[in-house]
């Protein structure tokens, strides 16, 4: 026992003494005086080797010509929360409807976590960014890990066009490296001018060979409020990873299109516990709350969106949505959303195409319209839980497929919700295939939920056969196809359920 513990002494004796990693042993992005480089982009070091995260020392970023200092990343905040926060019988949603107004509101010219609406300032030491104009913020991670490449999130809209910029890492914000020092180790110089406000398309490239290197840094430079489709702007996407937090707001005419639905990932670890509600506020259940901050990709208080060949999604588990999207008259086609628990929450009018859900339970939260056309759903838990008004339809799904990933996947349910529940939900199914989902198909639904509307029609199992609907709730209706022709006409037709003519 002696002599082992003299080797491990040893051993540590030996290790102790190695030297540190030096900067010749990185790979910098962009590298080391690379010129025209995007705004937007993000900042990489590529080891030789697996790397782990400190959690003290600053990552610095300078502008060359005046010596300021732009930005700081300190290491030593956690990047936000990892346990949900508890539960506050007196939330409240915003008295008055949220007010969504171009400001022009950046991490430049406002403090992060400044808060708006109704909601209170929230003191928590974590690492925040002002992402899309939403003052209040958002929780972030300002280093990313994958194998021996570190990622490096500046706060957004920090750096300048025609600017020369050197970077600084301190010792310990990697282990075992020894950073990066002076005005000279690592510089670059950004692009002279951004694109033209005139122009209706520009590009985002990952790699950043395109206008932009995210999707954000396109969607910021978009203005708000464009007012007619001749004016529509389209950001063509190139196939590529895209891990970032993507937050919009008052778009309208505008298309994010990638270059194909599996070579377009636009992805990051966030939900409820990352990025919650305020304590004191609740969100999203009616039109005029509180924003949600919980989504990998949100598009809120958006119009006439278009999304295409994209694939949306969030790398964590909880209330977790690929996709939040809040507004009308929207569109997506060809796109495929991953989620968690309300893997795709939708408030307001959308026309949904050949798209892909795939999600945990509440799989589709929302409160419609929707029409769905050939799309297919998965989920582990209840595939939806609708809750629109009388003043509008529900969701609509025409020749889709549903595959449950297990017994609780029902296509339905509306259980009482802390006292309250959706009377007026819709749900209305023509022609849909049902792999594995249960017998009685919709549940729980409580009695005051008694009104909805749940409509079926020609639901089949993968091979053609009609599913066993013995079990069915009394509340849901078995359509018949001659005496209620009329009934599925109507249900067929988008812009019967969606009141505006869809672009087919």
């Amino acid at each position: 026992m002696k002599h082992r513990s003299t080797l491990l002494m040893l051993f540590i004796a030996v290790v102790g003494c190695l030297p540190a990693m030096s900067q010749e042993h990185v790979i910098c992005y962009p590298e080391n005086g690379t010129v025209n480089v995007n705004v937007d982009t993000h900042l990489s070091l590529t080891f030789d080797g697996e790397v782990t995260l400190g959690d003290k020392g600053c990552i610095r970023v300078f502008d060359k010509q005046n010596g300021k200092l732009v930005d700081m990343l300190d290491l030593s905040i956690p990047p936000g929360p990892t346990k949900g926060q508890p539960g506050n019988p007196d939330a409240i949603y915003t008295p008055v409807p949220y007010v969504y107004t171009s400001t022009g509101i950046t991490n430049r010219n406002t403090r992060p976590g400044t808060p708006s609406g109704a909601a209170r300032e929230v003191k928590e030491n974590y690492q925040r960014t002002i992402i899309g104009g939403f003052s209040d913020a958002f929780h972030f991670y300002p280093v990313i890990i994958h194998g021996n490449k570190a990622t490096i999130y500046l706060h957004h809209n920090l750096l300048d066009y025609g600017r020369e910029y050197y970077v600084t890492i301190d010792k310990g914000v990697f282990k075992g490296f020894d950073g990066i020092k002076g005005k000279k180790a690592w510089t670059f110089r950004t692009k002279e001018k951004a694109p033209d406000k005139s122009r209706r398309m520009v590009t985002v490239a990952a790699d950043g060979s395109g206008d932009f290197s995210t999707v954000q840094g396109a969607m910021d430079w978009v203005p708000d409020f464009i007012s007619n489709e001749a004016e529509r702007i389209t950001v063509k996407v190139k196939n590529g990873d895209y891990e970032e937090l993507v937050y919009f707001r008052n778009k309208r005419y505008v298309t994010i299109e990638g270059e194909s639905r599996d070579g377009v990932c636009i992805h990051y670890p966030n939900n409820e516990v990352f990025n919650p509600h305020p304590a004191d506020i609740k969100t999203n259940e009616v039109k005029g709350t509180f924003p949600s901050r919980r989504a990998a990709f949100a598009a809120d208080n958006c119009l006439h969106m278009v999304l295409r060949h994209l694939t949306l999604k969030t790398d964590c588990h909880g209330q977790a949505e690929g996709l939040l999207l809040n507004g009308d008259y929207n569109y997506a086609e060809d796109v495929h959303i991953i989620g968690s628990g309300d893997a795709l929450q939708v408030n307001g009018s959308t026309y949904w195409l050949n798209c892909v859900i795939d999600g945990e339970g509440d799989t589709i939260l929302g409160r419609g319209p929707s029409f769905f056309n050939h799309c297919a759903i998965s989920s582990y838990g209840a595939f939806m839980w609708i809750r629109n008004t009388e003043e509008n339809h529900g969701n609509i799904f025409f020749d889709c497929t549903f595959k449950a990933l297990n017994n609780d996947a029902v296509i339905a349910r509306l259980p009482d919700n802390k006292g309250k529940n959706y009377p007026h939900a819709e749900v209305v199914l023509i022609n849909c295939t049902l792999d594995g989902v249960p017998s009685e198909g919709f549940g729980p639904i409580d009695d005051s939920a008694s009104t909805a509307t749940l409509l079926e029609f020609n639901s089949h199992d993968p091979q053609g056969r009609l599913v066993d609907i013995s079990r069915r709730h009394p509340i849901v209706k078995q359509l018949h196809p001659l005496l209620d022709a009329a009934v599925i006409a109507r249900y067929c037709d988008a812009n019967y359920v969606l009141g505006w003519n869809a672009p087919f």
